[in-house]
C-alpha cells in the first residue's frame, strides 16, 4: 500500500530530534516537491503528536509559525523552549544552530 503525502511528511518529522527544528520547505524538498503549504496542512492534521513532533517544524525565516495543538502558538513556543531552543519575539534565536536538514 502506498503511503499518503501526509504519512510521508509525518514519517520525516519523526526524525527531528529534541532540541532541533526544520522547516516546512525542507520537509517538502525532502519529498521532491514544492508543496510547502501542503506540509503545513499535514502538520495541522497530525493525529500523532507528540510522537510526530510537528512543533519542531517552523518557518524558513526562523519564525515559530502556527500550531494547531494544545496551547496554539504559545504552546509550541513552550515546548520548543523546554527542549532548549531559545525564542524571542516569536523567532528562534540563532536559528541556524538549531536547524536540521532531514
Amino acid at each position: 500500500m502506498q503511503k499518503s503525502f501526509n504519512q510521508k511528511i509525518w514519517n520525516l518529522t519523526t526524525k527531528i530530534p529534541k532540541g532541533k527544528v526544520t522547516t516546512y520547505k525542507i520537509l517538502a524538498e525532502a519529498l521532491g516537491t514544492k508543496a510547502y503549504r501542503a506540509v503545513g496542512h499535514a502538520m495541522a492534521k497530525n493525529p500523532y503528536a507528540p510522537k510526530v513532533p510537528c512543533h519542531r517544524v517552523v518557518n524558513s525565516n526562523g519564525e515559530v509559525g502556527n500550531y494547531s495543538g494544545k496551547g496554539g502558538k504559545k504552546g509550541k513556543i513552550r515546548m520548543l523552549e523546554k527542549e532548549g531552543i531559545k525564542i524571542k519575539n516569536n523567532r528562534i534565536v540563532d536559528f541556524e544552530k538549531y536547524l536540521l536538514n532531514v
